[in-house]
């Protein structure tokens, strides 16, 4: 997806790192899993890479 390719050249610059993302066709949704000190350095990286920010974000950590 042209988009991942976007975020991923970008992402070091913010910290962040991009580990995959799914695509709901039928919903036109898309999520991101990523790893980043802030929401803010996500919200930051789509921004620029993309011109597009989040709907949401959710920090999640990850189980045993």
């Amino acid at each position: 997806m042209e988009a991942h390719a976007k975020d991923l050249a970008i992402q070091k610059k913010f910290g962040v790192n991009f580990i995959k993302y799914w695509v709901d066709e039928e919903q036109g949704d898309v999520y991101c899993l990523s790893e980043a000190q802030s929401s803010d350095a996500v919200v930051k990286t789509h921004s620029e890479a993309l011109g597009l920010v989040p709907d949401q974000i959710a920090e999640v950590v990850q189980g045993e």
